[in-house]
């Protein structure tokens, strides 16, 4: 599928990017009605599509009761901390974080039950944990 897509849309590319996603949109719509699929039983993907029955609802509201505050990070990627910029990230925009000061001028940033890293004040630089969203373990018992 993603050589076809290659194939189809981008050889060659729009001119600009509404061209361009013209180009996707088209093919979205011929490979979801029009192109029988061998692992459907030949039928296209909008026979065999069902609507989930449950309506998404969206993140619940983010608490951190065991942090020492919540944050928001900004649409250009940041917090504001003692009239610091530090970046974050832009994937992170939008979102509550909790933070939690551990030593003088040292703060950990936790996203939901995810610690983040750690902010220093005075380097204005978020230090990441390696990959936070890795397998917990949990002590045996």
């Amino acid at each position: 599928m993603h050589r076809t897509l290659k194939t189809e849309t981008t050889r060659p590319a729009g001119a600009n990017s509404l061209q361009q996603q013209a180009r996707f949109d088209a093919f979205v719509a011929e490979f979801n009605t029009e192109r029988p699929h061998e692992a459907l039983a030949m039928k296209t993907p909008a026979e065999v599509y069902t609507p989930a029955s449950r309506a998404y609802e969206g993140l619940p509201e983010l608490q951190y009761p065991f942090h020492d505050r919540d944050i928001i990070v900004t649409t250009c990627d940041r917090i504001c901390m003692m009239r610091k910029k530090i970046n974050i990230s832009h994937v992170l925009a939008g979102q509550k974080l909790g933070i939690k000061e551990v030593d003088d001028g040292i703060w950990l940033v936790s996203f939901m039950r995810y610690d983040l890293g750690y902010i220093d004040l005075e380097q204005r630089t978020l230090q990441t944990i390696d990959n936070p969203f890795g397998t917990r373990l949990s002590p045996m018992s």
